[in-house]
Order: C-alpha cells, then structure tokens, then sequence
C-alpha cells in the first residue's frame, strides 16, 4: 500500500522536522499540534523553534502545497507520534503524551492503515500503544491479537539527530525500525524510504526501544566520567581541558568534554527509563544520572567561592555585586532549554545571589517565567562590561569568538573551558 498523505503527531523538534522531510519528498503531510500558536506559526509557512535550515524546507513545503498544520488529527495513511516522554516523581516514566496521542489518531484510523511511535519510550511502550488503539478501535484487527493479518500496522522507530545538524541527520543517519510483525517492520521501512538516505535497519519493538535508550544512556556514562574527571582535577589543581587532551592522544582513549551537568529531552532523561524498570541491575547507569544530576550543584559551589573571593578582596558589597551567566541552552548554538543544567545553575544562583544576576542567551527572546524574575536577559556586551564574575555554562559560538585575553574579570567560573 502506497502512502499518499502522512501525518505527524506533535511539531515540535523532532515532529516538525519530520514532517518537513517527508513534505520535501512531494508527500502529502498533516501535522498535528495542541498548540494553536505552532500550528498557526507553520501554516504561515514560519516556524516556532530554532534549527538551522528548517525554516527554509517548511516555508518551500506549505508553499507548495505538501505541508499544512492542524489541531486535530484527519485521516491519513501513515501516523508518526513524536511527543514528549518525560518522567514523574521518583523518575517514573510518564507516558501521558503518548496515550492522549494515540486515542487522539484512533477515530480516523482505517484498514491498512501504519502507526509509528518515534517518541523515546521505556521498553513495551509500544505494545501498551497497540493496546490502547486496540481498546478504541474493537472493529480493527491489530499485530498483539492478529500479527501479520492485522489490519492496523505498528512500529517504534526513535530518532537519531543532533540538535543543530537535523535537518542534515534526519537524512543521512540510519534508522534503527522495531515492527511488532516483521510486516509491520517492512512497511515502516517503506515509509522511511521516502526521504531516508541511510540505512533501513530492522528488528523487534522492544529492542528497538532498549536500542534508543542504551545509545542516550551509553552517552550519559561516558559524560559522567568527563564530569567526575572535573571535580577531581579542581580539587588537584589540574587543568582538566589540558588533561584530556593529553590522555586522549593515547590511540584508544576518547574522553569527552566535561560541563556544567546533562541536559536536553534525551540523554537526562531516557537512562532513568531503564533504571526505572531495571532498578537492581542497572547500578553504573544509575550513577552516572546522578554524577551528572550533582554537577550543577558543584558548579553554584565554584561561583559561591568566587563571589567570596571577589567580596573579600574588593570594597563591593554583596548587593553590588553582578553575576552573568552565559547560555542558558542544553547544548551550544540552539535555543531549546528542556532539562538544561545552565538554567538549573543560573536559578539557583539568582535564588542564592543578593546582587543582579544577568543570562546571556543569544538564542532567546525573553527569558522562562521561573526565571523573569531575578534574571536580566542581557547582552553579551552588557554583560562582559558590567558583571564582576562570569560564569560560562554553555559554549555558543558567539562566546567563543571572543579570545580569553580579552576577559579582563578576575572571577571566572568556566564549565566549558572556552576562556581558560
């Protein structure tokens, strides 16, 4: 069966880049958003997130005719769900989104019709899917009752992009699909191959949802080592930056960066998935979440010292005293903020701190409301002429073009190791 109109459940920043690339491809496609602003924005032929070359595929697709947006899922031959899966007190997974996403799409749902969970789930999120489908729709056969005669397609298939190079990845990375019939897996594949450059690789549901959160989680330990690696040489009084650069010259040694902690949709929340349903046997992963939940608080320690340092040395009182921030992303040169350590810092210490505290964040308009209120958005002028300590969170591009003999603060607290 051909698939003549596709739609995308959920536009954020996997949804709408999803969309975009099937739309590419001179694919019918609907997207489908509770957000009236997101759903306005784009059938404006506009966008409401930041990522490099988006704006242009989505203003070529609505133009064209291949690409609109609605409230409201309408029939379809294909459904794809990317929306958040993110967790409950105790780290529990809170897989609300995908149940109101799945009975949202039930009604419109025919024979031969194919549905793709991509949102990153713990394991069996997508059989309890199936299940809630199953549940809607009694007059349609699915693959936990029917397998290869069900009437009703369904797969996993997470993504695999890097925030800033989607628009390239999307394409070009394989694709891991885990159809719950091996039927299922091969029509998933087919959809796939409509703007898909890399590889089509398949295997079961539940492996493919282990596959997703083993990669974010293998991600997660490797930065935790980084991060701990951080703490020990400020306490030894070691460059930690220089560190890595000489024990990474070893040819099988490749430390990565250390920062201010792990943020982001994925690699700060998918491990806890797995501990979630794995809390005896996964003690590593379960450490390496919280090596990299304790580095913000380590990182407030580092500014706190300072701010001492600097009152202690200076005629300043602690009311006149300023603090910047710079970045308040999860990762450099975007502007998603979800689960990022640079707005944890900067909150607490805009909650600590008596004096200004000051956020540079080039790639936001207006700061979160949590913050609005002890926070000054400012510029990256205003701040270096202005603030008596820097701390630099986030290694934007902007940041790093300015040479580290130029930062005249005597104060700096460098998670990033862009101004050493």
């Amino acid at each position: 069966m051909s698939f003549n109109v596709i739609s995308v459940v959920g536009l954020g920043y996997i949804g709408l880049p999803t969309a975009a690339a099937f739309a590419s491809r001179q694919t019918q496609v609907i997207g489908v958003d509770v957000n009236q602003h997101a759903v306005d924005t784009i059938n404006r032929g506009a966008i409401h997130i930041v990522e490099p070359d988006l704006d242009q595929v989505v203003r070529q697709a609505v133009e064209q005719g291949y690409l609109r947006a609605a409230t409201r899922p309408q029939t379809a031959d294909a459904f794809l769900i990317a929306v958040p899966t993110p967790f409950r007190e105790q780290h529990q997974p809170d897989l609300a989104y995908v149940q109101s996403a799945a009975l949202s799409i039930a009604p419109v749902l025919k024979k031969g019709d194919l549905v793709i969970l991509e949102s990153t789930s713990p394991v069996g999120t997508t059989e309890q899917m199936a299940a809630w489908l199953a549940e809607a729709r009694p007059d349609l056969r699915f693959p936990q009752a029917a397998g290869e005669q069900a009437d009703i397609n369904i797969a996993y298939c997470p993504e695999r992009v890097l925030p800033g190079r989607i628009m390239v990845e999307l394409f070009q990375n394989d694709r891991v699909i885990g159809g719950m019939t091996p039927r299922c897996s091969a029509r998933a594949s087919e959809l796939y191959r409509i703007f898909l450059e890399g590889e089509c690789v398949t295997t079961n549901s539940r492996t493919a949802e282990m596959c997703k959160l083993t990669e974010n989680s293998f991600r997660d330990v490797n930065i935790a080592f980084a991060n701990e690696l951080s703490v020990i040489c400020a306490e030894q009084g070691i460059n930690v930056w220089e560190l890595i650069a000489l024990s990474n010259r070893h040819p099988r040694v490749n430390i990565l960066q250390p920062g201010p902690g792990v943020g982001g949709h994925c690699i700060a929340v998918d491990p806890w998935f797995i501990v979630a349903q794995n809390p005896q046997q996964a003690r590593l992963i379960r450490t390496a979440r919280v090596v990299n939940d304790d580095k913000p608080l380590w990182v407030v320690d580092r500014v706190k010292a300072a701010v001492a340092d600097c009152l202690s040395t200076t005629d300043k009182r602690a009311s006149e005293l300023v603090i910047a921030c710079f970045g308040l992303a999860f990762k450099p040169d975007i502007d998603d903020l979800r689960e990022s350590p640079a707005v944890l810092v900067t909150r607490l210490i805009a909650d600590w701190h008596g004096g200004s505290t000051l956020a540079v964040e080039p790639n936001v308009q207006s700061l979160p409301a949590f913050l609005a209120d002890n926070v000054t958005l400012a510029s990256l002028e205003q701040a270096l002429d202005t603030a008596d300590v820097l701390v630099m969170l986030v290694d934007h591009r902007q940041f790093k073009a300015i040479p580290a003999a130029e930062i005249t603060q005597q104060w700096l607290v460098d998670t990033k190791g862009v101004w050493r």
